[in-house]
């Protein structure tokens, strides 16, 4: 199916953009297009005007000086080839290698992924569970919000009317054990579950642990009570047993699902995936 008829126009500024989302309440951003340009076919949805912000170059940096940050407009394959990303979010770089296929990783870019706030896909989840800071400029200025409560609801997020996401912020967790994993759906490899950890050891002996569950829920969301199983263990099976119980718990009211990937059977793997996250951190 085609899409309805729009306007387009390319933004040379972020000061720019947001003008024009002013001027116009049916524009929508452009950004890699990768979940924008589908949902218009399918008119899901119907943008009157595209503004195109991909040639804003100061959206696209990934620097690392202390912490790492991510310009919105960094696409995945960027991400997950970056040697900063990989020795200090190794979790995010495993995540964004994982999302769709070559083409989406091309083009695709964080800032529009997470805007989108699709459940089932891979960066949310990880940015969560690395207790990430997403920069948000509008016409009030800019702000910060915490990853975990930037992801509100299904396809649903913090962001106010008329602001964009310009960069992701992330600690510097080289000193932690992090792991993404998830069951890749076999036609469009969104994740049926996904889950990441960070860990920081002492020893043998987990002294923190962070955990976040996506594409079972409605959104990418922290797992408390994971976390807390979890921390002060010695990461047996006894405590694992008890992570995966808790994380399914804390996701119960969460869960999402379809035909081929029924919600029971959703819930029930986000408590082997936590424990393949585990193992895999620790790997």
């Amino acid at each position: 199916m085609w899409p309805n008829n729009f306007e387009y126009t390319r933004a040379a500024s972020l000061d720019e953009a947001i003008s024009l989302l002013q001027q116009n309440e049916d524009a929508k951003i452009l950004a890699g297009g990768h979940s924008l340009i589908p949902a218009m076919k399918l008119r899901l949805n119907e943008p009157a005007l595209l503004v195109d912000i991909g040639r804003i170059a100061s959206l696209k940096s990934i620097a690392a000086n202390g912490s790492l940050k991510i310009g919105a407009l960094a696409t995945h394959a960027e991400i997950a080839a970056s040697s900063h990303v990989q020795s200090q979010a190794a979790a995010l770089a495993a995540a964004c290698g994982k999302v769709g296929d070559p083409a989406v990783r091309n083009f695709g870019t964080l800032g529009g992924n997470i805007a989108h706030a699709d459940p089932a896909s891979d960066p949310p989840t990880v940015l969560a569970a690395l207790d990430a800071i997403i920069h948000l400029h509008g016409p009030n200025g800019a702000r910060t919000v915490n990853a975990n409560d930037f992801f509100v609801d299904l396809f649903t997020t913090d962001l106010q009317p008329y602001e964009l996401v310009t960069a992701i912020e992330i600690a510097n967790h080289g000193g932690m054990k992090t792991a993404y994993v998830k069951m890749s759906h076999p036609a469009s490899r969104y994740a049926v579950v996904g889950v990441s950890v960070a860990l920081q050891m002492s020893g043998a002996t987990c002294q923190s642990a962070r955990v976040a569950v996506g594409g079972a829920t409605v959104k990418s969301m922290r797992s408390p009570g994971a976390e807390a199983a979890l921390t002060g263990s010695s990461l047996d099976a006894n405590a694992l047993n008890a992570t995966a119980n808790a994380a399914m718990n804390d996701a119960a009211d969460y869960i999402t699902g379809d035909v081929t990937f029924p919600e029971a059977y959703r819930h029930a793997m986000i408590g082997v995936y936590v424990k393949r996250a585990v193992a895999q951190a620790l790997a």
